[in-house]
């Protein structure tokens, strides 16, 4: 398999999901702006969408990273069994973390945004990061139940772009707790020295 990713993006979740299996797979990095990979490929001529990420199984190109990680982690302990509430609310805190909490961070990576719309989607993030630490109880080690999922994947690399507008995630403690525990993961480590995120 090959992951066409962009360090620090949504790409990552998959990334680190990939790492969590034990997977082979390589990677291919790809610049969203000039839509060309790093061995010169036209990126839309993979994926006409031409954002990542992407990923090559071989037999097809599958995109959108709730599907390429609910794909990856079918029968195994990263996504709870078909017909369960628990995969369920798997799936509901991935549609949740891609259509509300990614995309209210668009307008920070978005050339042109005013001071107005930045300050209205920090309000949007915030709310959203309300939303999530009321969802977490004391000593909650996942979104779901007791056992890292791919939810908590996407979710730790979108809190991670907390950052970018100086949102500081100790704010929400229990969100906060849970990030760091993600970050310590094997596989989280690996997936950003691989990415350049980290040393």
């Amino acid at each position: 398999m090959k992951l066409y990713f962009k360090p620090g993006a949504c790409s990552l979740a998959t990334h680190i999901v990939l790492r969590e299996l034990g997977a082979s797979f390589t990677l291919e990095a790809v610049d969203t702006q000039t839509q060309r990979t790093e061995s010169g490929q036209d990126y839309t001529a993979i994926n006409p969408k031409g954002y990542v990420p992407a990923l090559d199984t071989g037999a097809a190109v599958l995109t959108e990273g709730p599907a390429i990680l609910q794909y990856l982690a079918e029968s195994s302990a990263l996504l709870p069994p078909v017909g369960s509430l628990q995969r369920a609310r798997v799936q509901e805190l991935l549609n949740y973390t891609a259509s509300e909490l990614h995309k209210a961070f668009a307008p920070f990576f978005r050339a042109g945004t005013t001071a107005q719309q930045r300050a209205q989607a920090q309000v949007s993030v915030e709310r959203h990061f309300d939303l999530l630490e009321s969802h977490l109880s004391d000593g909650q080690t996942s979104l779901v139940g007791e056992r890292f999922s791919v939810a908590d994947a996407y979710l730790f690399v979108v809190c991670s772009w907390a950052a970018v507008p100086g949102i500081a995630l100790a704010r929400w403690p229990r969100l906060h707790a849970l990030w760091q525990s993600i970050a310590a993961r094997p596989s989280v480590k690996r997936a950003m020295q691989a990415e350049g995120l980290s040393a």
